[in-house]
Formats: structure tokens, sequence, C-alpha cells
């Protein structure tokens, strides 16, 4: 189903049932974000995606090289399948010598993420938090510095649609001496998808 055609059932408020019949086909393979979650890629068209990210402690998480602060270069809509979210906005700042992180670029492509420092270089206070729980749905246009924070030990799981802007750029803010990398994405097996797909449809049967 189009970006389009699954934020009409959001509106109408049949979230659940949509996500229950998009994870019950076959060939789903799961992947593991370098944000602490595990996303479930379900459409991609152009310059729209729509997944589904799950958060649980029953899923090893991928190893991140920089931070959790990161802005994208789409706008995002996501609604809360279960658990909680915290939106954590970041107000980051120029700076010199006292500068505490610098910001990277982030290139994805199929063999994975190239992470490239910037000249960039910023301090970063925490600004306003959102609380998001079940049925809940939030937007974040693309160029916000934030974090997505959610409870430790319990699960969460949101849908996430994301439609780029021209011009935007994927960033991250990570250590000052961090140098140019490459992470590869980490494609889940077909045991680890199988329970990510239990675990949701645990949640929402």
């Amino acid at each position: 189903m189009s970006y389009g055609g699954v934020f009409q059932r959001l509106a109408r408020g049949e979230a659940r049932a949509w996500a229950l019949a998009a994870i019950s086909g076959d060939g789903l393979r799961g992947v593991r974000h370098p944000l602490g979650f595990v996303c479930l890629p379900l459409e991609r068209d152009g310059g729209e995606g729509v997944c589904i990210h799950l958060w649980s402690d029953s899923l090893a998480p991928a190893r991140s090289t920089t931070s959790q602060i990161h802005c994208h270069s789409w706008d995002l809509v996501s609604h809360v399948l279960y658990g909680q979210v915290r939106n954590v906005h970041a107000v980051v700042t120029d700076a010199g010598h006292d500068a505490t992180h610098r910001v990277f670029e982030v290139v994805s492509g199929p063999g994975g993420d190239r992470i490239s420092p910037t000249p960039r270089t910023v301090r970063h206070e925490t600004g306003l938090v959102e609380v998001f729980g079940p049925g809940d749905t939030y937007t974040l246009p693309s160029g916000r510095f934030h974090s997505s924070v959610v409870p430790e030990g319990g699960e969460t799981a949101t849908i996430a649609l994301g439609r780029s802007r021209p011009g935007s750029r994927d960033l991250s803010l990570g250590p000052l001496r961090t140098g140019g990398h490459h992470v590869p994405r980490q494609a889940l097996d077909t045991a680890e998808t199988a329970l990510a797909v239990r675990l949701i449809t645990a949640h929402l049967s």
C-alpha cells in the first residue's frame, strides 16, 4: 500500500488492522537500525516510504557510531501502535573551541550508511520533550534535530511514514574526532524477523 493509502488508514483509525495485515505477508525482512530499533520496511516508492519500527529487548540492537541525536532529510509522520515514545528535540548551537559534538552527514545506500564528518561543530541542549502513547500520531519536519527515546525494558512499535524533502540531508551528532567511515546495515535472519512479527502481532491482537 502506498504512502497516501497508509496515511488515510491512519486517519480513519485503522492503524492496528493495517499493521497486522502488512506484516502477515511473505518476504518481509527486518533490519537493525543504528538508532536502536528494528525496521520492518514495507513500502518504498521514490521519495516516499513506510516502515514499522520496533524497540524490544528481545532483539539485539545495532551499535551506533555517532549518537542518537539526528535529523532527517524527510518529513516524518509517526503513529504509536503500542508502548511509548518520547520525541526529544535538541537545540543545536554552532560552537568553536567549546564544541562538544561534530555534525556528520549520513548517506544511506543498499550496502549501508556512509558517515562523513562535516566542518560544523556544535553544542546542544534538550529542548521540547513530547510524550506519545498508543494511538497517538505526531509529525516532525525534516531538518529538526531530535532523538526518539523509549522506556527501558518495555516494548514499543510505531508506523513511520517518510516523505523526502529535496535539498535536505540526513545528519547526526557525533564525537568531535571521529573520522569518516561506513556502517553496514545488519539484516535480521528469518528467525529474528519471525520473532519481531510475533512480538508485534501479540501486542496488537
